[in-house]
């Protein structure tokens, strides 16, 4: 493997997770692939990274459930003996509203995107902080910073990680290990664009950069805070959104 640099994407198997994989395999990373389901787009991943000539596997696990997030850790130190960053991308979200939502799909979101943010960033810290420091990037999201109808556990979820990103940081500075947060607003994935029939033309307009983003967007940011460039850079939210977020509810042009 030599001197490269070594990352673990969780929920790299498509969509976000996947461009951000195979950017950092563009910077000279080796790769950990994590997929919880899809076993075919993990695999995927992985061969676009070998394709460049980087190390890929792909390495299963629930985020969610803390025996296999250790099962995963013990995989990926066993071929990367020192893990250099982390990136949080795993995430799931029901769409329904607050007052039909079931304790389960509650859970279930719950579990995955802040739960899994906090196993694995606690995982990948007590392993960093023996080897001299790292990088951990969590990603978040639009309803970081304004609240989704019909996403309530979606959006708590990904509010949690933003204040958990900040503490993280502060704990974990003292060991070299920096913390943040990556905050895509509309990008054109396979899930979002099953959320309309035209999903850029819908928020395109909506956005001051006139276009959606796409997962090489969000990558480039999360490799960004990955690298020496941002050694200084911790316990921020990083907005890859175009502008969207920014722009008010104004009623001038």
């Amino acid at each position: 493997m030599g001197n490269s640099k070594t990352a673990l994407v969780t929920g790299a198997s498509k969509g976000v997770g996947k461009g951000i994989a195979l950017e950092l395999a563009r910077q000279g990373y080796d790769l950990a692939v994590n997929y919880q389901a899809d076993a075919p787009g993990a695999e995927a991943t992985v061969a676009a990274i070998q394709a460049m000539g980087r190390e890929a596997f792909a390495v299963q696990a629930n985020v969610g459930a803390s025996a296999e997030v250790d099962r995963m850790f013990a995989q990926v130190l066993a071929r990367f003996s020192v893990l250099h960053t982390l990136v949080n991308n795993a995430g799931v979200q029901t769409w329904k509203p607050l007052l039909e939502l079931e304790e389960a799909e509650w859970d279930r979101v719950i579990a995955t995107n802040l739960k899994g943010c906090f196993l694995c960033t606690q995982r990948a810290g007590r392993h960093m902080k023996e080897h001299g420091g790292g990088r951990i990037i969590n990603i978040g999201s639009g309803c970081n910073k304004v609240p989704f109808p019909n996403l309530v556990d979606y959006t708590a979820s990904k509010g949690g990680i933003e204040m958990f990103t900040r503490s993280a940081a502060i704990e974990l500075g003292r060991y070299g290990i920096t913390v943040n947060c990556v905050a895509p607003g509309a990008i054109e994935i396979e899930r979002t664009k099953h959320e309309t029939s035209d999903y850029a033309g819908t928020w395109a307009p909506l956005t001051p950069l006139g276009r959606v983003g796409q997962p090489l967007d969000v990558a480039r940011a999360v490799a960004f805070l990955a690298s020496e460039a941002a050694g200084f850079i911790t316990g921020q939210t990083i907005w890859v959104d175009g502008g969207l977020f920014t722009r008010p509810n104004w009623p001038y042009r």
